[in-house]
């Protein structure tokens, strides 16, 4: 029979990623926290946390945090149905922790979902990360839930298509007539700054490899925020792979150009949750898959 008060303490670790933040959201001391983790470890024979900074799970540890996650959320949902239940804590908002990468919360993932949020009574847990390494999370047992551009599920989860993102190269007039007024050639693109969301992101070196057939590598800027990368592109700093639902108006007025038109790179996005059946996360899959129609092609 496992010890769910350990197990709580090895969620918290993996989940927050130290065992002093473990310890202030379970309100016992970070030696208490440490002694219940090294229990379990010693009770299932197995190293559950590799510690660092961040402190993260290994495998054995996942499938654990996994099954520990699954019962709280189980749990939660008997909860609601029988509130007298001894143990259960009557009107205690569930939270969903998913894996979202910045450009969808940026742009369409928080209007689609915010009114089963209010209505449903759950609080959200963004984990931001980019699109290609979103499902990742979801082996490790850091998240339940993930948008992904990965198709095939991962172990134990359910996959579903929500549509695309379809992203533009732009940069300001100014940048343009500054580096491409003789076209955007491999010469051009080779000297041109560019800005990388993070140094995960490919999207950039993807559409220069399209259209040179070439691997280039001019400078780049990082700018790992949504916004802070929009305002590099308008600016004149850079230029960088947009998704249209950001950049519509600023192609409208002219603030933006696309640096090619009609080239473009698509990104398909899938949704990825625990196959096991929880009322409220099916009703969110359907949801979400209904919605991301209204944003997504």
């Amino acid at each position: 029979m496992l010890d769910y008060a350990l197990l709580d303490a090895l969620g918290a670790v993996v989940r927050l990623g130290s065992f002093d933040r473990a310890a202030r959201e379970l309100n016992v001391t970070p030696s208490a926290v440490s002694q219940r983790v090294k229990l379990l470890e010693e009770r299932v024979g197995s190293v559950l946390v590799k510690r660092g900074q961040p402190c993260i799970a290994t495998p054995p540890g996942a499938l654990l945090c996994r099954h520990i996650e699954r019962v709280q959320r189980l749990e939660t949902e008997l909860g609601g149905q029988m509130p007298t239940l001894p143990g259960m804590l009557a009107g205690k908002w569930p939270t969903f922790r998913m894996a979202v990468n910045d450009d969808s919360v940026g742009t369409w993932f928080i209007d689609a979902i915010s009114g089963f949020c209010a209505e449903r009574e759950m609080l959200l847990d963004l984990v931001i990360e980019d699109q290609e390494y979103t499902a990742q999370q979801l082996r490790d047992g850091s998240v339940q839930g993930a948008v992904t551009t990965q198709a095939e599920p991962v172990q134990g989860c359910r996959s579903t298509k929500l549509g695309r993102m379809r992203y533009l190269p732009v940069c300001s007039p100014a940048y343009f007539d500054r580096h491409f007024s003789a076209g955007v050639t491999r010469d051009a693109l080779r000297h041109a700054p560019r800005v990388d969301f993070s140094p995960k992101d490919q999207m950039q070196k993807r559409f220069m490899r399209r259209i040179t057939r070439a691997d280039l590598d001019p400078p780049r800027h990082l700018i790992p925020h949504v916004a802070g990368y929009l305002r590099a592109c308008l600016s004149g700093m850079a230029w960088g792979m947009c998704p249209t639902q950001m950049i519509g108006p600023a192609l409208a007025s002219g603030e933006l150009v696309e640096m090619v038109p009609g080239a473009h790179i698509d990104v398909d996005l899938y949704w990825q949750s625990w196959r096991l059946s929880i009322g409220w996360l099916d009703d969110f899959r359907a949801m979400l898959q209904q919605r991301a129609t209204e944003f997504l092609d």
